[in-house]
Formats: C-alpha cells, sequence, structure tokens
C-alpha cells in the first residue's frame, strides 16, 4: 500500500485527486491457464464493473491523502475463487481538504467474470490524520473504515447513503457510463454541439444585417470549425505526460487551440471568398462566446476540467468523473465570462461603431487573460512554463489577427 506525503502550502492548492496507479491484485489459484482457460479469458476480458463509495473528510488539519481499498467477489462462485472471480484494488486520494465535507470515490475494474459482485470498500486513513480511539461501529482492527455505499440526488444536488446492492458487471466499453454522482455521460458532446448550432445562429443573425451570405458564412464556418477541433485536439495531446496519448485520443480537447486555429482559417477562408474580414469576425464574437458558454457547462456535468477542493461556501460539489467533493466550480465562472462576453460584443456590434474588428480581437484578449487566471484553480497541477507558451501564442495570435484586420482595411 503506498501513501503520498502532502506539504502544507504546495498541496493545500490541490483537487482531491485520484492517483491511478493499477494497483489491482487477482485472488486465485490459476497461475498456468490451459488454452481453453485463456481463450475464456479473453471472452471476458471486456466485463468490467464501477461502484462508488463516499466517506467525510477530516474536521481539521492540513490538506491530507487517503487511500481506499476496494474488495470484490463475484456471488455464486461455491469453494475458493478463481483470478477473475476476486479482486481487491487500491484507489489513493490526494489534496483532500479538511471540512470540505463528503468525498465520493468511484472505481473501474477490468477483466472480470460477468454476473452479480459484492464489492465493499475500506478507508485506510493518512497517518497524519489517525487518531487514537477505540474502533467504532464499521471500523475494522487496524483502523481501517468501512465506507457506505453513495447515492447521488439531483434534485438536492447531494450525496447520500444508497442501498448496498449487488453490483452487476457491463460490457466494458460502455463501463463508464455507469452511474457517478454529479455526472451526466454525453453531457458535454451534446451541448458543444448546442453550443455551437447557437454560435451559428446569432452568427447568422448579425451576418444578415450586413447582408452578407448566410450560406459562405456557414462555409466558412465549417472550414475554421474542423480545423480548430483538429488543433484543439493536437494541442491536448502536446499538454499530456509521455505514454498517456494512446489513452488521451478519445478523451479531451482544448479551448486554447480552438481559439487559435479557426480565426486564422477563417481569415483565410474570408480572403478566398472575399468576404470583409473585420465586419464578419466582429459579427463571430457573439456567437464564439455563447458557445463557450454552453459547452463550458457540458464540461461540468461532464466533469472534466474540475477545480481544486475547497472548504469555502462558495464552493461547489461536483465531480472529475472518479473523485467528486467540494470544488472551485472553474467551468461555471469560465461558463459566466463567456456568456458576458458574448452580450458585450453583441451589443457592440449592435449599437456601437467601431473599427473593423476590434471587437473580435477585444474579446478574444479578454477570454484568454481570464482564462490564464482559471487555469490556475483547476485540479490538474499548474504548468507555468505551457501557461506563458498559450498565452505567448495567444498574443502572437491575436498581434497577426490585428495586422491582417489593419492591411485588409488600408
Amino acid at each position: 500500500m503506498t501513501r503520498r506525503k502532502v506539504g502544507h502550502q504546495a498541496r493545500s492548492r490541490q483537487i482531491a485527486r485520484v492517483e491511478r496507479s493499477s494497483n489491482t491484485e487477482r485472488i486465485g489459484t490459476n497461475a498456468h491457464p490451459t488454452s481453453e482457460q485463456a481463450a475464456a479469458g479473453s471472452a471476458v476480458e471486456t466485463e468490467a464493473l464501477s461502484v462508488t463509495h463516499w466517506f467525510d473528510a477530516e474536521q481539521d488539519g492540513e490538506p491530507y491523502a487517503a487511500t481506499i481499498r476496494f474488495i470484490g467477489r463475484r456471488i455464486g462462485v461455491p469453494g475458493k475463487p478463481g483470478s477473475r472471480d476476486a479482486f481487491v484494488k487500491e484507489e489513493t486520494v490526494g489534496g483532500i481538504v479538511p471540512g470540505s465535507g463528503a468525498v465520493s470515490i468511484t472505481t473501474w475494474v477490468y477483466g472480470l467474470e460477468p454476473g452479480a459482485w459484492t464489492v465493499t470498500a475500506d478507508l485506510l486513513r493518512h497517518p497524519k490524520s489517525t487518531r487514537a480511539r477505540h474502533p467504532s461501529a464499521g471500523e475494522n482492527r487496524g483502523g481501517a473504515h468501512t465506507l457506505p455505499r453513495a447515492a447521488w440526488s439531483w434534485r438536492r444536488w447531494a450525496l447520500s447513503t444508497g442501498q448496498f446492492t449487488p453490483v452487476q458487471t457491463r460490457w466494458a466499453p460502455l463501463v463508464r457510463l455507469a452511474r457517478t454522482p454529479a455526472v451526466i455521460p454525453g453531457s458535454w458532446s451534446g451541448l458543444i454541439a448546442v453550443g455551437v448550432l447557437v454560435g451559428a445562429f446569432v452568427q447568422a443573425a448579425l451576418l444578415a444585417r450586413a447582408n452578407i451570405s448566410v450560406g459562405l458564412s456557414f462555409i466558412v464556418d465549417l472550414v475554421a470549425l474542423v480545423s480548430g477541433l483538429v488543433l484543439a485536439k493536437l494541442w491536448y495531446l502536446a499538454l499530456r505526460p509521455r505514454g498517456s496519448w494512446r489513452q488521451s485520443i478519445g478523451e479531451g480537447w482544448t479551448v486554447d487551440g480552438l481559439l487559435f486555429a479557426a480565426p486564422a482559417v477563417g481569415i483565410a477562408a474570408l480572403l478566398a471568398y472575399n468576404l470583409p474580414i473585420g465586419l464578419f469576425l466582429d459579427a463571430s464574437a457573439p456567437g464564439l462566446f455563447f458557445g463557450v458558454a454552453i459547452g463550458r457547462l457540458g464540461c461540468f456535468f461532464t466533469g472534466c476540467c474540475a477545480g481544486r477542493c475547497t472548504r469555502s461556501r462558495w464552493g461547489m460539489w461536483s465531480s472529475d468523473r472518479c473523485v467528486g467533493a467540494r470544488r472551485i466550480p472553474t467551468q461555471l465562472l469560465e461558463s459566466a465570462t463567456g456568456l458576458l462576453i458574448g452580450i458585450v460584443t453583441t451589443l457592440l456590434v449592435l449599437r456601437s461603431p467601431s473599427p473593423a474588428g476590434a471587437i473580435f480581437v477585444a474579446a478574444v484578449a479578454a477570454y484568454v487573460l481570464v482564462r490564464q487566471f482559471l487555469l490556475r484553480l483547476r485540479a490538474e497541477p499548474h504548468n507555468p512554463v505551457r501557461s506563458r507558451l498559450t498565452a505567448a501564442a495567444a498574443g502572437l495570435v491575436l498581434l497577426a489577427d490585428a495586422l491582417v484586420l489593419l492591411l485588409s482595411a488600408s
């Protein structure tokens, strides 16, 4: 069992997170499986289960780490269980802030025999948080404390104790769609699609006032969007640690890549179609940031880009898909930023005459500045070098856009 030493200053800025160290032990005697057993093993490799338990954070002290040991056994197995009939898996949650309330932990176990399983979870306390006392109800000798199963109420937006029922395995590619507190699977893709449609509608309405072809604007949008998504994925992969690319291919994106690539490619397309660049970009700014506002709601309900753990009353209970806790709602703050910029740019486009393109450049600059601040509030470790590189890239793109606008206006 591994434990992480947590410092007072550095670790207090980290969100509770799980170190996925794959320390899963199989229990069984099949050390040398036969060819029939190997074939059967490959067939059930697609079976997995997901389970969530919860505990209360300590009331005082420094941020700490805790290890949760999950123990599972398939129901209906006579005698000694085989290697796929039982498991022991440990998950370590770091950066737990005392006084932050309920903390949930979700784990996924793969390569199991299909069927119903009994799964329990024991909290192995961090040495600094262990208190000398007699074992209470639900606490094992040695300091381990059996954790209750987690249930989630959307109406009350609260975690509670769920019924201790058997856990059913499911096809492994779909196990991540199992219920997780405060997470709606697929909400990111759905809300991103809604954001794109809303942004396109707002842009088309503003461009129609300037007698610009809606059909041509959609073509430019499509080219810019595809290029932006490609760079957003490449940018995301470039920020991942080495060795995690395969896992990251189907995961997240970074909005920085979209904001940098889409305008550049869009300007090239506007030049090709001989459309007014500054006017088009200004009319695109409100739709772009309304789309950001809607898309970031998808991040919140999906559990990506989560904020650090906090005990503040301004915190909000949310999840990073694995650890649920009271967090700084960075996704909602970024969504509110996008909404505010969208409203302001809409009013400027409708009411205030300004140099063509100035509204777009000012809006993107404001968003990038706010985003750099919000990145420091996220649970993922802040990398100042990458942050400076991102800010420098944003500055270069904005400068290039401004130069193109000046040249096109002259």
